[in-house]
């Protein structure tokens, strides 16, 4: 089984808001929510410590994730107990205490955080020789930037360890718009932009509206990526890159995480509603594969699982019971005609080679 490095996955999130001992095995921590009914996809996890060892991840990208209003308007701009917080201040707290459940886990040996280049190499070789002995390599994401209450806030962030960040997540946030709206960044936004070029954060354009994206993509200098999206060529919605867009994103060197998340991978699929059966890893390779005849290589597309980013695996492809169900994709690439060397490009090696370069060298 070879290794996988996974663009995105919100451990923290589901640690402190959904009350998961992610140190358990999937078995144990879905048994332990069989009697909850707060969502529909308790006892339905697919991702643990545990379950990450088993499916080789050797390193990941890792959230802290919280919302803040109010809008302009006055409204709040989002309705979500797990996620929405009534000011900036609010939701930086939270972040703070996801960054805080990482330092934790590293200080117990479960994870590792690699803040430089120097420490991702020096954490993939020591994964090469001794899997079984090396934790879980995180480099720190924010998803959304409400947690940083104005751009002044960025270094801070930056000491703490963040290194790539998208500015918004659904709907209309403090620095751009995102999923479900589309607008220009603010004012904010642009000073943001230019903090994270100073600093070296590297910027995602995941959740990003199109009018957003595209004027990030004309500010901002540094690095860029799409850690979790999938292609709207194949299935409609704005939470879907365009061809254009990844035409862009390829010609500044990033890479494109390919998403788990069933309603992007099937058209018309309903929440709650539509049975994944109906959803195959085929779907997976699908996105995979149109990045590439884009790109002209396999160069820019990898894996952002986003597993268990408020769903289950019953929101999934049918064939994905655990994380480590991901590696059924290799197979299929094979089949359709991409060597060892691309699969191990899509696995892994493209976003280390991603995060060679964007990482501060030490």
């Amino acid at each position: 089984m070879r290794p996988l490095f996974d663009a995105h996955l919100d451990l923290a999130w589901n640690a402190l808001y959904f009350d998961r001992d992610l140190s358990l095995p999937l078995a144990a921590l879905r048994a332990a929510e069989s009697h909850m009914t707060d969502v529909r996809w308790r006892g339905r996890a697919a991702v643990s410590l545990p379950a990450l060892r088993q499916a080789q991840v050797a390193v990941c990208v890792a959230t802290v994730l919280a919302r803040a209003g109010p809008l302009p308007t006055g409204r709040l701009a989002y309705q979500r107990i797990d996620l929405d917080y009534a000011t900036p201040p609010a939701a930086y707290a939270h972040a703070q205490g996801q960054l805080a459940y990482y330092k934790l886990l590293q200080s117990q040996g479960a994870v590792a955080i690699l803040s430089t280049a120097q420490a991702l190499d020096n954490h993939w070789a020591r994964w090469q020789t001794d899997p079984a002995g090396t934790p879980l390599g995180i480099i720190l994401s924010m998803e959304g930037c409400d947690p940083i209450p104005s751009p002044a806030y960025a270094e801070q962030w930056y000491a703490d360890g963040l290194r790539t960040a998208s500015l918004a997540h659904y709907g209309v946030g403090r620095y751009a718009c995102g999923t479900g709206t589309d607008g220009p960044l603010t004012d904010a936004g642009r000073v943001l932009l230019n903090e994270f070029s100073r600093l070296g954060i590297a910027l995602d354009v995941t959740h990003l509206s199109d009018q957003s994206m595209a004027e990030a993509l004309d500010i901002y200098e540094g690095p860029v990526l799409a850690s979790h999206h999938n292609c709207r060529a194949l299935v409609p919605g704005d939470r879907q890159l365009t061809d254009r867009q990844i035409r862009r994103l390829v010609a500044r060197g990033a890479v494109v995480g390919a998403v788990m998340d069933a309603w992007m991978l099937y058209p018309g699929w309903e929440r709650g509603v539509t049975s994944n059966e109906i959803v195959a890893f085929e779907a997976v390779a699908d996105h995979i594969d149109h990045v590439c005849q884009l790109a002209g290589n396999a160069d820019h597309a990898a894996i952002g699982t986003d597993l268990d980013g408020g769903f289950g695996n019953d929101q999934t492809p049918f064939e994905l019971n655990s994380i480590a169900d991901v590696h059924k994709l290799a197979p299929l690439l094979c089949s359709r005609g991409y060597r060892d060397s691309d699969v191990d490009a899509i696995f892994f090696d493209n976003w280390l080679r991603f995060f060679r370069a964007a990482l501060p060298a030490a």
